[in-house]
């Protein structure tokens, strides 16, 4: 599995959503996209690419794009 598809599973699994809402999804969009989801997404990017975000990061981490922008400051080419 690509480091992009694991990426997409990670915002799947951890929101319960289809790969079809994910372009645009943003921070509280969705029901699942609250205060308790975007820490249980948290914990499952800094699981599945072995990475601790910094608590900056953790407040940027706004849409799935902004995601995949911020795994670049880890390392983690998608």
């Amino acid at each position: 599995m690509s480091n992009a598809e694991k990426f997409d599973a990670v915002f799947m699994d951890a929101l319960q959503i289809t790969k079809e809402q994910l372009p645009g999804l943003t921070y509280q969009s969705i029901p699942a996209w609250d205060s308790v989801g975007h820490m249980s997404l948290v914990a499952a990017l800094e699981d599945a690419f072995d990475i601790m975000l910094d608590t900056d990061d953790i407040i940027d981490l706004s849409s799935y794009e902004k995601g995949k922008e911020l795994l670049k400051k880890y390392a983690v080419e998608l």
